[in-house]
């Protein structure tokens, strides 16, 4: 038994856990969360849970089980993990992204830290809490559900809009992206998410005057489109430093002993080294073009052209950010809304962010626990809409040249062994505490 209340067992559990869930392919949209779904049934139901398994669509699958603690007339917490990974092209890959390979003392494979790594801690503290006859202070309740990378609206949107009563009591939850450690000026950080951006997945529309491709057309829909797409690509948004973001940077200025200058956020962000590309998201709102659609023959000019944008608003910022978007973008293309959702931001106090911060300092006394912001979004914003405060916090220690953000939904996706490990023994501590 270790002082984080675990056997030694479960550090072992949770590495095969891991490598399990991986070899399941749930990618999104190409395979359902199906297989995946009933596979983590079965160990909640080894643990003495009752889970309950919920489609939207055929093979859409989430499933949900109650904790039940040691005072059920406490508020309930709940602990959510996605299911479905992002498409994984094994050309690109040094291994097999769905064989859970174990290389370099990391476990490999899509879904390693987005977010099967945190499913697994969950799964590998229950079982080993259930085995030593153990039950949390208060009830918490387990999602995993589907279709987070694609927004959510079969997992998350679904229980909440359809199944809300699942989650009676529930007034705090956490998930994934926070609790991961990061070196800057010689000090770990800990970085809990409490605020994400809002989401806009547009489709810009332009038409125009189809025609013969050999002909003269000063009204070709596709010149159009691309001039708004290019503007869109290379403009930058001004800074807009929310609560969440300006105390994350004072914490990173204080870590590299300098002082903070809200004039020269980028000088800060220069500091950064890859993690730059994430935080410096989180400083203003960004609209990036990822897809385009027009034609269908070389020699004919169409008469209408689309472009795709994934847009993230600031919390608080959605009004600006659209006022903007649309000067840039010109009266002559129109904006369509694929699909929006909301922006997210809680405060850094109470008592599960101090059971979160005791969990990461008694595992790591040399930690340092700081809130930030999260670029993307996370099935929080579902969440959020039943009254719960949400925060990221999967915790992991990670070496300080991993390039732990670069791997989400990229290439070679691993999370390292004693990082679970670690993971376990934190979120152990953590569920003692909240």
């Amino acid at each position: 038994m270790t002082d984080s209340g675990m056997t030694e067992r479960a550090g072992d559990e949770v590495v095969e856990i891991c490598r399990d869930l991986i070899r399941i392919d749930s990618t999104n949209p190409t395979s359902s969360e199906r297989a995946v779904a009933e596979w983590v049934a079965e160990r909640l139901t080894d643990a003495g849970l009752s889970p309950e398994i919920y489609e939207s669509d055929p093979g859409r699958a989430s499933v949900v089980a109650r904790w039940a603690g040691e005072d059920s007339s406490r508020d309930a917490l709940l602990i959510h993990g996605h299911l479905d990974v992002v498409p994984a092209n094994a050309d690109d890959w040094q291994v097999d992204p769905f064989a859970g390979e174990v290389r370099d003392g990391c476990v490999w494979g899509r879904g390693a830290i987005d977010m099967k790594d945190m499913d697994a801690m969950v799964l590998a503290v229950l079982a080993d809490w259930s085995r030593q006859g153990k039950r949390p202070p208060r009830d918490v309740v387990l999602a995993f559900v589907a279709d987070e990378e694609a927004g959510g609206v079969k997992g998350a949107h679904h229980l909440v809009d359809n199944h809300a009563e699942l989650f009676e009591g529930c007034t705090e939850a956490i998930s994934e992206v926070g609790g991961f450690s990061m070196t800057i000026g010689g000090r770990r950080l800990y970085a809990i998410e409490t605020a994400e951006k809002g989401i806009a997945w547009l489709r810009l529309v332009a038409k125009g005057l189809a025609g013969h491709g050999s002909m003269l057309n000063d009204d070709n829909a596709v010149t159009t489109l691309a001039e708004a797409v290019a503007r869109v690509g290379r403009h930058t948004f001004p800074i807009e430093l929310g609560q969440t973001v300006e105390q994350f940077l004072r914490e990173i200025c204080d870590a590299l002993g300098i002082t903070f200058d809200p004039n020269d956020v980028e000088g800060v962000l220069a500091k950064l080294g890859p993690l730059a590309r994430m935080i410096g998201a989180t400083v203003r709102h960004t609209a990036n073009p990822t897809m385009l659609d027009a034609g269908y023959k070389q020699n004919v000019i169409p008469g209408e052209a689309h472009a795709y944008l994934d847009c993230r608003f600031l919390p608080g910022g959605e009004e600006r950010f659209r006022e903007e978007l649309a000067r840039v973008v010109g009266p002559d293309v129109a904006i369509e809304v694929v699909q929006t959702q909301i922006a997210y931001e809680t405060t850094f106090d109470g008592d599960l962010v101090a059971a979160m911060t005791a969990a990461i300092v008694d595992e790591d006394p040399d930690a340092r626990v700081v809130p930030y912001s999260l670029s993307g979004g996370t099935d929080a914003k579902s969440f959020s809409e039943l009254g719960m405060r949400c925060f990221g916090f999967s915790p992991l220690r990670l070496p300080p040249d991993l390039n732990f953000v670069g791997m989400f939904h990229g290439v070679d996706e691993r999370v390292p062994i004693d990082g679970l490990q670690f993971g376990v023994r934190a979120l152990s501590r953590f569920l003692a505490r909240a």
